[in-house]
């Protein structure tokens, strides 16, 4: 172990673990489809019926943002560039109060379904809804393959056979079970990755001769040094760009992503949807460590031979596969219990995002347009959505695979649109001055910019002393077969391009932390949002409708104790950024 050349395959047992556990996703969709049977409302089939409780609702939250490219992606991360990761646990905090103080209560006490409501504040921004809806399939379809891919060419699975169970198992329990069903599958499944990661580390620290031995390991290969206080906006990972940046971006993520706000909008109460979100940083908290150091471990193992220098995977993000079928293959159904926890993932961030995008396009799209239909009509409606999502889902997945290299690049540009809206959401939310004229120009030149900045990183990236990969070494490999010196570039970072390839942005601009896009994205729209509003007679808008700005109330458990109940606006004035900034569309 730790010296190259090939590693075992699966074996039945590995088969059988991994059948049962997508089996029992399975049947969880089923018995939440018999248990609510009595009750198709589309309330129920979207939010639960708005009777969820904090802990599992938390442990979803969790679960449905660590998708199979998270359990395979983190480990290699930490194996490369050592522990600093890790430092995402403070951003993770920082997110949580952000969102369950400000943004929780303005959703909850206006009971939206959809976040896009809020989002809706001019007639031309329904073109850019269905823009995100593409965005949003096309990251689903991606989340499916790239985890398939890696695991394919270590297990030998088949590749499409997976694919295809995957997002039939995920239309299945969506279908059937709606929301309920997809938060307690991602309990489920948030068990499952934390088994595969806690498997990992028990097997390294038995071969490496204790925890204490891979921890000095690292310590000698510097994968420990995680703070660096540097304030350089243009190196990767700063202990600056990971709190600030990434904190912004988590902020993004949690705070007006549809997956995630109709989580806990599901909660019966404020109080549980706010502790959804305090526990859901426990649940973040333990899945980065046991990742972060389950990179550790592989890198103990690997010090003196890199398995992806060496040519024993062809891919960074094969490294863990690899080293579960090296050091776990002697223990039959181990190696499947990993599988298991990386299409565990999968399987939550595909349900949530079928599930999201279900609502969006009830909401926004077939209400406004058809506005008798029962509730019967609506739960088939829903239903009916759910199917094609899954099947959208999976036709993206086969577009992804034509892709090679951009997919990196395409996952880069989904992050980059979430600065820009949220930057929407804060204008709306804070500035009673802001209006649709404003928000929609700030919201456009927000995603050029952004757009600009990362695909120009994607073709100039940043040189290795920006990206401090750490060290690897072959020296301890019993053979060396083809190295992957020539393919290392774009793990580590460097470049193979001379000096007088790059444009003088390549090493300025483009060279910008990636954890910066989202930050950078939400100022532009703020800012340029702010000047044009004002430019366009802002400040002399008229019967702003209060209620729908947050209020100093809602702020930091101002009136902790006093629970609200989920008041559904009237059907003529549903939520939107036009009503926010007080331009009335119905």
């Amino acid at each position: 172990m730790g010296t190259g050349g090939p590693v075992a395959s699966f074996s039945v047992w590995d088969y059988v673990v991994f059948v049962g556990t997508v089996l029992g996703a399975a049947g969880i969709g089923l018995f939440q489809a018999i248990r609510g049977r009595k009750n198709n409302s589309s309330g129920e089939f979207l939010l639960g019926g708005r009777q969820m409780t904090a802990v599992p609702v938390a442990m979803s939250l969790t679960a449905s943002f660590m998708s199979g490219i998270t359990v395979i992606g983190t480990p290699a991360e930490a194996y490369r560039f050592g522990a600093d990761y890790w430092i995402f646990a403070i951003s993770y905090a920082i997110m949580s109060i952000i969102t369950a103080e400000i943004f929780v209560p303005l959703f909850y006490r206006l009971g939206i379904t959809s976040t896009y409501e809020v989002r809706r504040y001019t007639r031309q921004c329904q073109t850019h809804l269905g823009q995100i809806h593409c965005t949003f399939a096309l990251y689903t379809g991606m989340v499916i393959y790239a985890p398939a891919l890696a695991l394919n060419q270590i297990t030998g699975m088949n590749l499409w056979g997976v694919l295809v169970a995957t997002g039939v198992v995920c239309i299945l329990y969506c279908t059937l079970g709606g929301l309920k069903a997809v938060i307690w599958t991602d309990v489920f499944q948030m068990v499952i990755m934390l088994a595969g990661f806690v498997a990992v580390i028990a097997r390294g620290a038995v071969i490496q001769g204790g925890l204490g031995k891979i921890w000095d390991d690292c310590y000698q290969g510097g994968r420990l040094s995680a703070f660096d206080f540097d304030p350089d906006p243009l190196k990767r990972h700063t202990f600056w760009t990971i709190v600030v940046g990434g904190s912004v971006m988590w902020v993004s993520i949690y705070s007006i992503n549809q997956s995630q706000v109709q989580r806990y909008i599901s909660c019966k109460t404020l109080t549980q949807a706010k502790l959804s979100l305090y526990g859901n940083i426990i649940g973040l908290w333990l899945t980065v460590s046991l990742a972060v150091f389950s990179g550790l471990t592989m890198y103990s193992i690997y010090k003196d031979c890199d398995p992806f220098t060496n040519g024993d995977v062809g891919a960074v993000d094969q490294l863990l596969p690899y080293l579960v079928m090296d050091i776990l293959a002697a223990y039959p159904g181990v190696p499947g219990l990993f599988v298991s926890a990386a299409y565990s993932g999968t399987l939550s961030t595909v349900s949530s995002s079928i599930n999201a995008l279900v609502a969006v396009t009830v909401e926004d799209f077939v209400r406004p347009v058809w506005k008798n239909l029962t509730e019967k009509q609506v739960s088939w409606i829903n239903m009916g959505l759910s199917i094609f999502f899954g099947f959208l889902c999976i036709g993206m997945a086969a577009i992804a695979s034509l892709m090679g290299s951009i997919l990196q690049a395409a996952l880069s540009i989904f992050g980059m649109i979430s600065g820009p809206l949220l930057g929407l959401y804060v204008l709306g939310m804070f500035w009673r001055t802001a209006n649709s004229t404003g928000g929609l120009t700030g919201l456009i030149v927000g995603l050029v910019i952004t757009l600009w900045v990362g695909i120009g990183a994607q073709i100039y990236p940043p040189l290795a002393d920006k990206t401090n990969p750490l060290p690897i070494s072959v020296a301890g490999c019993n053979r060396t077969q083809d190295l992957n010196y020539t393919t290392l570039a774009p793990w580590t970072g460097a470049v193979t391009l001379t000096p007088l390839d790059r444009p003088a942005l390549a090493d300025s601009w483009y060279s910008l932390s990636y954890l910066y896009f989202c930050l950078l994205g939400s100022l532009v729209t703020v800012i340029v949002g702010l000047v044009v509003s004002a430019i366009t007679g802002g400040c002399k808008q008229e019967n702003l409708r209060l209620d729908l700005f947050v209020r100093r109330r809602d702020l930091f458990c101002a009136g902790c104790g006093k629970d609200s109940e989920v008041k559904p606006l009237p059907p003529t004035l549903s939520l939107s950024l036009s009503h926010t900034v007080g331009i009335h569309l119905y």
